[in-house]
């Protein structure tokens, strides 16, 4: 069955606001079209980019449900940040009973738990590099193999990835694979972040309120004067954000049935929208300062810059080299080599092997 012809662009918001997309942008309608179109083409991949937070597996959802052939199967979501190198080739693909030192019975991995759905890969510039090579061999397949398997099984599966960041520069720094990045790319869908589409305040913020109207009673209008207040100061968030400021709005909110300025100012002062320092621009200003002030040269302030910032990362950070090198949003290995360079041990993280080139 061919999908159903769209009517203007109301009926468009509301096909995708009754699967959770919530938008009041027109800036955001060509987006929904491509979306809506890549839905009815059930084996096509889609590459979703956007800051964390703008919605990437609200939508990512809402295509599975738009997809007549797959919406009544599994939606199951790969959290890329929290797969572990040694794990990971388990987790995808399953595993055999005996397969390894603790493998007591037979394991079906997420391919086979989402077989004839969506497979969705949530912050897909975090896979480790030695998955990725086997990941694009089962997309361009369509089957797969487990741990101490012989037998490889067919798999029908859509494949939907998120990057919270580019990933054409990763593929330039070696990061990402260049194969695998254009096997995802085959649609490519860019949420903006909500400082670019501020029409969707409202629409967003009466979604929210809704979704809560069993815990708090029922909103039906926002004020003018808070969207006046929000127009002139932009909201520092994405949509996740935005909807935890809409709870505290209405845990302090005492009546009424619309939400205000003054419901706004009644959240903690750290968490209302006011103008903030942005950290960057004051690092660049102490950076010059040193450079103009103390005769650094560009190279030896950025240098000693970099090498401030890994200690106090290691200072801080996680328990492992590959947790500290997400935190950095870098790999492990250009972790590795920069701690080398700067001649920094790594105090308070678990001991590592180095680790292996994949040039």
């Amino acid at each position: 069955m061919s999908p159903p012809l769209l009517g203007p662009n109301a009926e468009l918001r509301e096909i995708f606001a009754r699967l959770d997309f919530v938008t009041g942008s027109d800036a955001l309608i060509p987006l929904l079209r491509q979306a809506n179109k890549a839905a009815s083409i059930s084996d096509v991949t889609i590459l979703l980019e956007g800051e964390t937070g703008t919605g990437k597996q609200v939508l990512a959802r809402a295509i599975h449900q738009m997809d007549e052939k797959r919406r009544g199967c599994p939606f199951v979501t790969v959290n890329c940040p929290t797969v572990t190198e040694a794990l990971a080739e388990s987790e995808l693909f399953g595993y055999q009973r005996g397969a390894f030192t603790g493998a007591v019975s037979n394991r079906p991995g997420l391919f086979h738990a989402a077989n004839h759905g969506t497979l969705f890969f949530d912050d897909v510039n975090d896979l480790p590099l030695h998955i990725q090579p086997k990941l694009l061999d089962v997309i361009q397949r369509g089957v797969v193999r487990p741990i101490g398997c012989d037998k490889e099984t067919p798999v029908d599966i859509r494949i939907v990835a998120a990057c919270n960041q580019p990933l054409r520069p990763l593929v330039i720094q070696n990061r990402f694979r260049a194969d695998l990045y254009h096997r995802l790319n085959v649609i490519h869908l860019r949420l903006p972040p909500l400082s670019e589409r501020p029409e969707d305040m409202c629409a967003l913020m009466l979604a929210f309120a809704r979704r809560h109207f069993s815990i708090y009673g029922p909103i039906n209008s926002i004020e003018p004067d808070l969207l006046k207040f929000l127009k002139a100061q932009p909201f520092q968030g994405n949509v996740r954000e935005l909807e935890n400021a809409v709870q505290r709005m209405l845990f302090c909110k005492t009546q009424g049935t619309s939400l205000a300025l003054a419901d706004w100012m009644c959240q903690s002062e750290d968490e209302k929208t006011e103008p903030r320092q942005n950290p960057v621009n004051d690092a660049a200003d102490s950076l010059w300062e040193a450079i103009s002030g103390r005769g650094l040269s560009f190279a030896q302030a950025l240098r000693e810059t970099e090498r401030r910032i890994i200690e106090t990362a290691l200072r801080a950070g996680g328990r492992t080299r590959r947790e500290l090198a997400t935190q950095l949003r870098t790999s492990e290995r250009t972790l590795y080599h920069k701690m080398r360079a700067y001649g920094l041990g790594e105090r308070g993280i678990a001991k590592q092997h180095p680790p292996a080139s994949h040039c």
